[in-house]
């Protein structure tokens, strides 16, 4: 698949933000602790970009989600600004950037996925998969939070895991990442349902002869 100019000027661009972002972040620790799986993950798509190269679609929506991303891990996701300003819009207790960014996961991230799964050659529950996949990898990234807060110090802990005193933090996250998908993978399918040029019927084809 070849991209010309998008999947560079992709790259740059979010090269240029998180070089932004890692500039003076709030806490240089719990950035780069924030940007652990990010780096891992950047590193896969690297890896694997000869074997199973994604659209430009794909290739913009995944780096959206990072560029948000590096914003919250610039402010620790406690601090961002967008959630500071949702608490007296909204009448909120807490900063719910963090809650945000677990909806775009699965709204931003589940046409990549599904387009993966095709590419995989799971084309028989392309809308069911992203769905799934959302789910059990938002079950296993609480569960990481969980195992890095145990081997953390109690702040430290409480900073990167950023429940904010809410007891069911991990299970709203989830649900949210899981909702998120849903709404993609509905639009996609309405989208494709109701956009795509209909097949003429043989019967209403008419040959002429010369």
């Amino acid at each position: 698949m070849t991209h010309g100019w998008r999947l560079p000027g992709i790259c740059c661009a979010f090269a240029l933000w998180v070089l932004y972002c890692a500039w003076n972040p709030e806490s240089v620790f719990d950035f780069w602790l924030e940007n652990l799986l990010t780096l891992i993950f950047v590193a896969v798509l690297a890896a694997t970009y000869r074997r199973m190269a994604l659209s430009d679609a794909s290739y913009a929506l995944i780096a959206v989600f990072l560029a948000l991303h590096e914003w919250g891990a610039l402010y620790k996701y406690s601090d961002v600004p967008l959630g500071e300003w949702m608490k007296p819009a909204f009448g909120l207790t807490r900063n719910h950037y963090d809650r945000v960014m677990h909806f775009a996961y699965g709204l931003l991230l589940a046409y990549p996925m599904q387009e993966w799964f095709v590419r995989s050659g799971n084309v028989r529950f392309r809308y069911f998969l992203p769905i799934q996949f959302t789910l059990a990898c938002s079950a296993v990234y609480e569960m990481l939070e969980a195992l890095m807060a145990s081997i953390l110090s109690p702040q430290r802990g409480e900073e990167f895991v950023g429940m904010q005193g809410d007891l069911w933090d991990a299970q709203q996250d989830m649900f949210l990442a899981t909702l998120g998908a849903m709404i993609a993978m509905a639009g996609l399918a309405a989208a494709r349902r109701f956009c795509t040029p209909k097949p003429v019927p043989a019967s209403d084809l008419k040959v002429t002869h010369a």
